[in-house]
């Protein structure tokens, strides 16, 4: 039987079942950010310590924008837009704007196979860069073998915004020198200073793409919505229900840990309209990512 406790003391969610082949545990204050996750007996997100949230913005979801817009500035139907610079070092805006919001519990189901948690913020109060009100719900449904995350996306404004989509999970190898990404593609973006998407070059991609020694910050335009991570214990496939895909690979100064970050667009898209898609008002955008462990 799946069991879902909540820590009201931390504001955290665990999730089990009574064998213990499936556990997560969600941050609410953290953007409802998944911090841990084991599936079939495999972990395969852990907690990044000494590495802080503050940092690596650990499997949170990246709204209204994934990762930067230069100087954090931008033109949307005319008027310019100037949001906070919180990644001083690059003066740039980095990973939107609900990474670090308190997500409220709206439903929770549970049953032998499995558990089902819907979350939802609802901002209410306009800011600088993105003055429009809008509701998030992030539904996230475990199995022992899966993890299946919808992200829904309301405009309670009453006027259009444009926006992109991200999540952001690092996950766990025991050797990531021998692991390898699979996934179609033939194009890459280029990254200029201070990781500001220049174009889109020609990818000639080997398979699999060895991770080795490479030390990755790099983004590429997938043609299909899946990724598939092998590691010498475990192979992860990564899905995505969106129509246009990118994949942003990282490797940050954590020992065999990768972030393998689905999104549905690139730096500075904001400017360079790469994926950039806008929202009418009353409407809502539906995304699902995937986690299938083989």
């Amino acid at each position: 039987m799946y069991q879902i406790n909540h820590n009201k003391e931390l504001n955290i969610l665990e999730i089990e079942n009574s064998e213990r082949k499936l556990y997560g545990k969600i941050h609410l204050n953290s953007g409802a950010s998944l911090q841990e996750l084991t599936l079939n007996g495999h972990a395969i997100i852990e907690d990044l310590s000494p590495l802080t949230y503050a940092n690596t913005y650990a499997s949170s979801i990246l709204f209204p924008f994934a990762n930067r817009i230069k100087d954090g500035a931008y033109t949307f139907d005319g008027k310019a837009f100037q949001f906070e610079t919180n990644q001083k070092e690059e003066n740039n805006a980095l990973h939107g704007l609900v990474y670090n919001k308190t997500f409220q519990i709206i439903d929770q189901e549970t049953s032998h196979d499995s558990a089902s948690i819907l979350l939802e913020y609802n901002e209410t109060e306009l800011s600088i860069g993105f003055p429009y009100t809008y509701t998030i719900q992030l539904k996230y449904t475990f199995t022992s073998n899966d993890l299946n995350l919808k992200v829904s996306v309301k405009n309670t404004d009453s006027k259009a915004f444009p926006f992109t989509l991200g999540w952001h999970p690092y996950f766990l190898s025991d050797h990531l020198f021998n692991s390898s990404l699979d996934f179609n593609s033939t194009k890459k973006i280029v990254l200029g200073e201070r990781n500001i998407t220049t174009g889109v070059e020609e990818f000639e991609l080997k398979e699999p793409f060895n991770i080795e020694d490479k030390q990755l910050d790099d983004c590429w335009v997938l043609d299909s919505n899946e990724v598939t991570f092998n590691t010498p214990k475990y192979q992860l496939i990564i899905g995505s229900s969106a129509e246009n895909n990118y994949l942003q690979a990282y490797t940050p100064p954590k020992l065999n840990t990768i972030a393998i970050e689905p999104t549905t667009g690139v730096s500075d898209s904001f400017n360079n309209n790469i994926g950039l898609e806008v929202l009418d008002v009353n409407d809502t955008y539906d995304i699902n990512w995937s986690l299938k462990i083989k």
